[in-house]
């Protein structure tokens, strides 16, 4: 018989929130696997110690932040709603089932008040790598760099026009240095030091987010982008650094420097490191090998006119140091440029009467020029790993480690568009979802782990 139900959302039952999270939900397991004591720590002196209202605590303010980026929650108002009806939330957070859940706004002034200017989010996210150090989950040994873009909160078609200076990597300094020597070689003159400044370009500012960039690339969306460069470790895909340009930076200009940072800040010896096709290039190859560091890069199509003869035409000659056309004409020296490229230049006098010339050159001298970079060396041996069988197998893992990593955290932790404007913000939206990320990595990993004594 079917019987009328009785109003049981109103009865009285004596539960514990333990009772009520599933013992295998993912905030368990997180739970189990990781430590956020050290955030109460590390947090304590940009609070008052003596005066004023009590706060929320520090560690229960992050772990929130973590369950919105791990259960792709991307405003921060939801994320409160979704708290305060969720008891593998509340349990994870450390509330009760009557305590009142805090207001979103919690969330923005601790941000602008407390935490601006601070290195808050960098250093919970290298705690958090130290954590998967001291846990084996990180080698140190292969890294995976790679950088994808995020949409910025800006309207692409709001702008204004100046003239800004391009971006100089850290190398700037030592491919100076070797530009010098090259031409003292050469028996060239010096450049003048004004020679050596960056220049500068008419480019694209946003009206609502400067520190965007327009991206123009192929087969990319045009319009104001940030970039997210992250390196992923080889053993377990954990991520060891992440690192917010605009989007008009090339992915080489950052990387030598986050590479020394890693091996500094958490001592890894990196024997070998796997790059995209954006990172090959003589000043990486140089700067890898300076430090000793394997280099395998993707294969970087050449460019150039449909119907032209392609570099790859002219063989170098490396005891002459010259080129040799396709018709047998050596290329002398002719200078080094300011961007440490050496010039190559033909007799005009033999290229007008060369069968070639029409899909050679189409200079009006009828004079070939070809480049060639002061590192060019350094980057033909770097070139020649990728045709190695390790060279294969270790570009091969890319699209398991950092290739995936992205991938995960487009799809499953909102990180296809930037939530805040400016670039410390971004930077440090970034670090927590790669910090969050590596969270769930870990306890992945880890399961089935006894829980923590309390």
């Amino acid at each position: 018989m079917l019987k009328k139900p009785s109003p049981r959302q109103t009865e009285l039952e004596l539960v514990t929130l333990e009772q009520l999270v599933p013992a295998d939900h993912l905030l368990r397991k997180i739970d189990a696997a990781i430590d956020f004591g050290f955030i109460r720590e590390m947090t304590e002196a940009l609070y008052c110690p003596d005066n004023g209202r009590p706060p929320i605590a520090p560690e229960q303010l992050f772990k929130a932040l973590f369950v919105g980026y791990l259960f792709g929650i991307r405003s921060e108002r939801q994320l409160m709603r979704e708290i305060e009806v969720n008891v593998a939330y509340r349990w994870f957070i450390g509330l009760r089932l009557t305590d009142r859940v805090f207001d979103a706004s919690a969330f923005s002034q601790n941000r602008r008040r407390r935490f601006d200017g601070t290195d808050v989010a960098q250093r919970i996210f290298d705690h958090i790598v130290e954590q998967a150090i001291a846990r084996g989950l990180v080698g140190g040994e292969v890294l995976y760099t790679d950088s994808t873009h995020l949409k910025a909160n800006a309207n692409k078609g709001r702008y204004d026009k100046e003239m800004v200076a391009k971006s100089r990597a850290a190398y700037w300094g030592d491919l100076d240095a070797a530009i010098a020597t090259d031409r003292a070689a050469h028996g060239k003159k010096p450049l003048k030091p004004r020679d050596r400044q960056p220049p500068v370009k008419e480019t694209k500012i946003s009206r609502a987010d400067p520190d965007a960039g327009y991206m123009v690339r192929d087969g990319k969306p045009k319009g104001f982008f940030y970039l997210d460069h992250r390196t992923v470790d080889g053993r377990c895909a954990i991520i060891t650094d992440t690192f917010v340009t605009p989007a008009n930076v090339h992915d080489s200009i950052p990387y030598l420097g986050r590479l020394d940072r890693q091996r500094a800040r958490f001592g890894f010896d990196v024997q070998a490191v796997g790059l995209d096709a954006g990172y090959a290039s003589a000043p990486i190859a140089k700067g890898l090998e300076d430090r000793d560091i394997l280099g395998v890069t993707g294969y970087l199509r050449p460019s150039g006119p449909k119907g032209m003869l392609s570099k790859r035409a002219f063989q170098y000659d490396a005891g002459a140091d010259a080129y040799r056309c396709p018709e047998g004409q050596m290329i002398p020296y002719a200078t080094t440029d300011r961007n440490g490229y050496r010039h190559y230049k033909s007799a005009p006098s033999k290229c007008r009467s060369c069968p070639l010339l029409a899909s050679c050159t189409t200079n009006a001298k009828a004079q070939k020029t070809v480049t060639r970079h002061v590192w060019a060396d350094a980057r033909d041996r770097v070139d020649a790993h990728r045709l190695t069988d390790w060279g294969k197998a270790l570009y091969k893992r890319r699209k398991e480690t950092v290739e995936r990593s992205f991938a995960d955290a487009k799809q499953l932790f909102g990180h296809r568009y930037a939530r805040f404007r400016s670039r410390a913000k971004v930077q440090a939206q970034a670090l927590l979802a790669a910090t969050a990320q590596n969270i769930k990595k870990i306890a992945m990993a880890l399961w089935p782990l006894p829980p923590r004594p309390v």
